[in-house]
């Protein structure tokens, strides 16, 4: 079950946190409850994609993503990630999860999530593809900038984060059925 009780939670307590420029960071601290664990008694993968909604949905609401998306009756969405998972998170571990858009093109946003531990060493790292949508289909980042009274121009994405655009192109679409 998504967790709605954690989320309405980092809302509530971010509501009159410092607001954050587009490419600001946003970070909170999550425990890793009985529920997120998988066979190992470590954090499950897929549970690992639903804390990182813990952070970003309150990036937009500290960025003020969320009152234009409701100003403008638009919706946000995934439209793709990639995960690197290197340490275990455990059972009542605590870890600080990182939140920052980093750049656009000219059809998603793209934001860079990270898991740290206690000890202070990265469990696990995701590239968030995302689009604002409205029912049209996606809104261009550009109109969603002018929209919160910002730069419309990208920060430059780093190369790694160009490469895996270049290389998710490479992807068929649909896949092949096996």
């Amino acid at each position: 079950m998504y967790p709605f009780i954690r989320m309405a939670k980092e809302l509530v307590i971010n509501r009159n946190a410092a607001k954050l420029p587009p490419t600001g960071t946003h970070v909170s601290h999550h425990m890793c409850m009985p529920w997120d664990i998988d066979l190992w008694a470590e954090l499950n993968n897929g549970r690992t994609l639903t804390i990182y909604d813990l952070g970003r949905i309150p990036l937009a609401q500290r960025t003020g993503l969320i009152k234009v998306l409701r100003r403008q009756r638009w919706g946000l969405t995934v439209a793709g990630v990639s995960v690197r998972y290197r340490r275990r998170i455990r059972m009542f571990d605590v870890i600080e999860l990182h939140s920052r858009l980093v750049g656009w093109d000219d059809r998603f946003l793209y934001i860079d999530q990270s898991m740290w531990r206690k000890d202070g060493i990265c469990a696990n790292q995701a590239l968030f593809r995302t689009a604002v949508t409205s029912s049209d289909g996606i809104v261009a980042p550009e109109r969603v900038a002018k929209s919160l009274g910002t730069k419309t121009v990208s920060p430059p994405l780093p190369g790694w984060i160009q490469a895996w655009i270049d290389a998710d192109a490479q992807r068929p679409w649909p896949p092949e059925r096996h």
